[in-house]
């Protein structure tokens, strides 16, 4: 063979080459509804690695910055909903000058009306992309007719970035926040990836004096920034995923064939596991935020210390729980009007919240059942008072710490069950085929679960002040130091994480 053939091969190969490595990069970077891409992918690890370089490059440009965030963030959520990067657009759009509009306007019926159609727009994307099926369902069925459900795709994070939405208009209103001028700026708050998906619920009078302002990361937000990272990887990964695909899926499935022991033990493991995942999501989002130099507030404060019902929902979720609060249940009236209207305020919020949750009639019985339980702690409370002697016990604070757990261990068996069928197989299993005998057999087959879940608990409760301590420790270490710990951690998530990877449950919100 001549010289030019091989050379011409050698060509050929390398063009065929080129071709199969560009066409398995289109493909990854292109929306792919069996692949979004989410933090806990390597595709976006390494997208974000090329994107923070360039960020850090032009943070001194606030425009060109902030052009580069709403492009990534853009492109983020395409990955994560395709064409519905519209809908978000739009939002965006609408706000903007809905809330010119509202700061321009000084009658109070012209204030109103602004409001109520922000609240419309926006609860009406909901019904229709959320509840739609739900709701037709219910109808066909109260006529005794059959319902084919629509075809409706759910954009990711709507849930999410309505609620921002809609708390921008009413702050606006209440004259607690001015509107936003710029375009650009509100584009940037609203569309900002790293709370985008799945929370925290992040409102315009925290983020927007931030924008503003062009804050930069110092060195420490970035350390701290990592530290979050890492632990959100850990809990997700590690604790949350491994838990969920080795153990309690298998009880949710069919908890007939479990014993009433591996049954409670699998309503605990999914609690640890919802808690892992939702507050490992929240870690993540304020720590990539952080990275970007904008502080979020804490979106969990270790709630399974909680002593009562009342105080789980300061500690869980809490800018869900507070702006459930602000704008749902104080519009509704509050406690303002009585305390039986209190009560059913209460209640409603909570049914709402719930609802919030997804079209599920689960979802509603959960909330329900959190709006009972608030009621009814609020009653006890104040028609029977702890004698004063036994305030501040261990004793008792181990006892309603324990109760009140187990009771968010129910609710929570609620919200995961598919049926309330499940939820009474699972209570009868437990009730009437509990077997404590199996408790061994059950620690030595599945020793990795009970160590994971001990682990998390454990670590849920040590004192803030050990994880205050921790957070500093890793941002006094050399950078050399913080960045083996941090390719240590990457490496443990790796090497555990499942097969398939395994969405935030809260993304489906």
């Amino acid at each position: 063979m001549s010289a030019i053939g091989v050379r011409s091969g050698k060509l050929c190969n390398f063009a065929a080459a080129m071709e199969s490595i560009l066409n398995r990069l289109s493909d990854l970077l292109v929306y792919d509804a069996a692949s979004p891409m989410l933090f806990n992918s390597g595709l976006f690890l390494v997208l974000f690695l090329l994107f923070l370089l360039v960020y850090q490059a032009v943070q001194g440009h606030r425009r060109i910055k902030m052009l580069l965030v709403i492009a990534f963030s853009l492109y983020f959520y395409y990955k994560s909903s395709q064409w519905c990067v519209a809908i978000l657009c739009g939002v965006c759009l609408s706000d903007y000058l809905l809330g010119l509009w509202l700061g321009r306007a000084s009658a109070p019926w012209l204030r109103h009306g602004i409001v109520a159609l922000n609240v419309v727009l926006n609860v009406g994307m909901l019904v229709y992309f959320k509840y739609a099926n739900l709701l037709l369902d219910a109808f066909t069925s109260i006529r005794g007719s059959t319902f084919d459900p629509l075809d409706v795709i759910l954009p990711a994070g709507i849930s999410f970035f309505t609620f921002r939405s809609i708390s921008y208009m009413v702050d606006i209103y209440r004259g607690q926040l001015s509107p936003c001028r710029s375009l650009l700026d509100y584009t940037f708050y609203l569309t900002f990836f790293p709370p985008l998906l799945a929370g925290p619920v992040v409102r315009a009078k925290d983020m927007l004096p931030q924008v503003e302002a062009n804050v930069k990361a110092t060195p420490q937000m970035m350390s701290e920034g990592l530290f979050l990272i890492m632990t959100g990887l850990l809990k997700k990964v590690v604790i949350a995923d491994y838990i969920s695909g080795n153990f309690v899926d298998r009880i949710f499935d069919n908890p007939m064939l479990y014993s009433g022991f591996e049954n409670l033990i699998g309503c605990i493991g999914f609690t640890i596991q919802l808690y892992c995942d939702f507050s490992g999501y929240s870690d993540m989002a304020i720590g990539l935020a952080l990275l970007l130099g904008y502080r979020f507030k804490e979106n969990f404060a270790a709630p399974f210390k909680s002593q009562s019902p009342t105080e789980f929902w300061r500690r869980w979720h809490i800018s869900l729980s507070t702006w459930l609060r602000d704008y749902v249940y104080i519009p509704l009236g509050g406690n303002r009007r009585g305390r039986a209207r209190a009560y059913a305020n209460q209640f409603a919020t909570m049914v709402i919240g719930g609802l919030w949750h997804g079209a599920s009639w689960m979802y509603i019985i959960w909330g329900a059942y959190h709006g009972l339980l608030l009621v009814l702690h609020k009653a006890i409370k104040r028609v029977w008072k702890l004698p004063e002697q036994l305030i501040g016990r261990p004793e008792v604070k181990l006892a309603n710490i324990t109760i009140t757990f187990l009771l968010i261990v129910v609710g929570f068996t609620i919200f995961r069950a598919p049926s309330l069928e499940t939820v009474g197989q699972i209570a009868t299993q437990i009730f009437t085929n509990f077997h404590l005998d199996v408790a061994s057999q059950f620690v030595e087959n599945y020793l990795m679960i009970v160590l994971a879940g001990v682990a998390a608990y454990i670590a849920h409760i040590t004192p803030r002040t050990w994880t205050t301590g921790a957070t500093q420790a890793y941002v006094a270490m050399p950078v050399l130091w913080q960045a083996l710990l941090l390719a240590t951690i990457l490496f443990i998530v790796v090497q555990t994480r499942q097969s398939e990877l395994v969405p935030f449950i809260y993304l489906q919100y």
